[in-house]
């Protein structure tokens, strides 16, 4: 076997590249053997298992970088030399980075497994905003999911439980709903309200219903009535906001029924205002758990504030053209001339 994979690495030419590659890690188990090195399994072209014959992620043939080892971790033979700020391990409670999946643009597996394959170190969740995924046949739907979890990422509906409070009998809609989500795999269930003027207490009940299905309900609080229609500043204005004191309450009220992460809506705050609203932010951050928190921040100059402001760990919903920028300023590397050098932390790696 040794002479086999010695001919096989020194004669490229006359190999295929995945011969090759075989033929390399015989060469390393066989060095390995000889060294007394700690053995890792090998895994052959003849054993692969995984989507369109891709070996899985514990195989040999990946590279470090592509066992979620990123090459600004790498020490040894990457560029972990250069400063950043250390991120912890998925699943994260803090830190968190939720994408915006379809919506302003298409998305299949092709494209998704592109994001997450480079950047998927960094996305936490991915969310179907204004009721995409029920445009999708369901086999391609069910494709993003399953390539979503494959790579340590949750799936949310986003908010198009709004629209299903306006059916006749939105209690039998509901049920379906929570059903069809839970049998596609969905693993995070949003309301929101910016349309609606809905009840605390129905909102309450409606998360227990969402945690009845064993689903995890996200509810999205703002102060901006008619939030969530990309509607025009002085339109919103007209409309007028809510004291910030009711977000809060709410707030507080949701997560004593268990919920484990709130959506803040930008509308109001900083998306369509002629100025923003930070004192909105400041008073959440003071008065709730920041890390049961995420912010809607889908603008660079909006994600690079927050993170300035509140250091790396803030949790913020980006759209997914935005991972790496943001990716880049949480840890430090990058930035705009406010935040370039200036975004640190002091922690063990």
């Amino acid at each position: 076997m040794e002479s086999l994979a010695r001919k096989a690495a020194e004669e490229p030419l006359s190999s295929s590249p995945i011969e090759r590659a075989t033929a390399q890690i015989l060469m390393d188990q066989i060095q390995h053997e000889q060294h007394n090195f700690p053995q890792i399994e090998i895994l052959f072209p003849d054993e692969y298992e995984g989507p369109e014959g891709y070996p899985p992620k514990t195989s040999a043939l990946y590279s470090p970088a592509q066992k979620n080892v990123t090459l600004l971790q790498d020490k040894k033979n990457g560029f972990g030399f250069a400063r950043s700020n250390p991120r912890p391990p998925k699943p994260r409670s803090k830190g968190v980075t939720e994408i915006r999946g379809p919506y302003y643009s298409v998305m299949g597996k092709r494209y998704l497994a592109d994001v997450l394959e480079t950047m998927g170190t960094h996305v936490d969740g991915l969310k179907f905003a204004g009721g995409s995924f029920s445009l999708f046949q369901e086999k391609p739907l069910r494709e993003l999911i399953d390539l979503a979890h494959e790579h340590g990422v949750y799936v949310s509906t986003g908010g198009w439980a709004e629209h299903l409070l306006t059916h006749p009998d939105p209690n039998a809609v509901f049920d379906k709903y929570l059903h069809k989500c839970k049998d596609l795999g969905f693993d995070v269930i949003e309301l929101s309200s910016g349309f609606l003027s809905f009840p605390e207490d129905d909102w309450l009940r409606l998360v227990d219903k969402v945690h009845s299905y064993k689903l995890k309900a996200k509810p999205e609080l703002g102060i901006q009535f008619g939030a969530g229609g990309d509607t025009p500043a002085s339109g919103l204005e007209a409309i007028g906001t809510s004291d910030p004191g009711k977000l809060v309450n709410l707030g507080h009220k949701f997560l004593k029924a268990g919920v484990e992460r709130l959506m803040i809506e930008s509308e109001g705050i900083t998306e369509n205002v002629e100025s923003w609203r930070t004192d909105v932010v400041s008073r959440i951050m003071k008065e709730l758990p920041s890390e049961r928190v995420m912010f809607e921040a889908a603008d660079p100059k909006v994600y690079n504030w927050y993170i300035r402001e509140f250091g790396i760990d803030v949790n913020l919903f980006v759209d997914h053209s935005q991972i790496v920028q943001l990716s880049c300023l949480r840890h430090g590397i990058w930035g705009t001339a406010d935040t370039w050098g200036k975004i640190v932390s002091f922690r063990p790696e």
